[in-house]
Parts: structure tokens; C-alpha cells; sequence
């Protein structure tokens, strides 16, 4: 898999995504077909590079405002610009519970320090549990 072409300029790792997924998998794609109240077709994303930062699934017809950014500049990730982090990469709140959106940050950071193969390979699943399902550790074990 080609995960810089499947990593969004935000961080978001499109390969994990249920929304990319859904692509080979049909129970997923009637998933979200249901929810989102789309026909199946519609209801799956290539990724935002491969649709130059439009997601049609969300009904959007013009490229995401990082997606333009990047492009704009020359970047293929946003931590590799003067002004990281900027609002585009807020995270907001009224989606968190259902959106990996809050994790863009640290994947960022996680592709800048270990790069894009090893990060894809060894961590990037891992953030989406960890931010869903884990647990906040103000202590490291080692203090308990």
C-alpha cells in the first residue's frame, strides 16, 4: 500500500478509515449508507489525495481547506510548514466522540519523528483505539 498517497496532508490516515474501507467491504458500506442515509454507492471515500481534498461522501464538491493549503505550498504534510500547527488543524469537540479528527496532531508529530512507512505500519491503527478506547495515564506505570 502506497501510505504516503493514503495518509491525508492532515495526518489522517485514510487506509484505517471506515469510510476507505467500505470500498471492499459491503457491510461497512451499507454501514454507512444507513447512517449517513446515502445510496451504497455513494457511501465510501478513495482518500482526499486521490480526490484532490474533496470528501463526496460528505457532500463536499471543493477541497478541504488543508488539502488546498498544502497544495498550495508544496507540502505533502502539514508539519512540514513554517506555520504548524495553525487553526486548520484545530480540534473541535462536537464531533470527538465519533471523529478520529482530534488525532491529526499527534499523527503529525508521530509521521515527523518515525516517518510515514513505520507510522502507518506500527502505530497508526493504534491511535484511533487508543483515542476511542483507552484510558487517560497521568502517571507512567512505572510510578504506580
Amino acid at each position: 500500500m502506497d501510505y504516503r498517497q493514503m495518509t491525508s496532508p492532515c495526518g489522517l490516515d485514510c487506509f484505517n478509515c471506515p469510510a476507505f474501507l467500505a470500498n471492499k467491504d459491503i457491510d461497512i458500506r451499507k454501514s454507512i449508507s444507513q447512517r449517513l442515509n446515502l445510496p451504497l454507492e455513494e457511501a465510501r471515500c478513495e482518500g482526499c489525495r486521490n480526490t484532490k481534498g474533496t470528501i463526496a461522501f460528505l457532500g463536499d464538491n471543493l477541497p478541504c481547506a488543508v488539502f488546498q493549503c498544502t497544495s498550495e505550498k508544496g507540502i505533502a504534510y502539514c508539519y512540514e510548514c513554517a506555520d504548524f500547527p495553525c487553526d486548520h488543524l484545530h480540534p473541535y469537540a462536537d464531533q470527538a466522540n465519533t471523529r478520529p479528527h482530534n488525532t491529526k496532531l499527534f499523527n503529525l508529530c508521530l509521521i515527523k519523528k518515525m516517518g510515514i512507512e513505520q507510522w502507518a505500519k506500527d502505530k497508526a491503527h493504534n491511535v484511533k483505539r487508543t483515542y476511542f478506547n483507552g484510558k487517560l495515564r497521568v502517571h507512567s506505570a512505572d510510578e504506580k
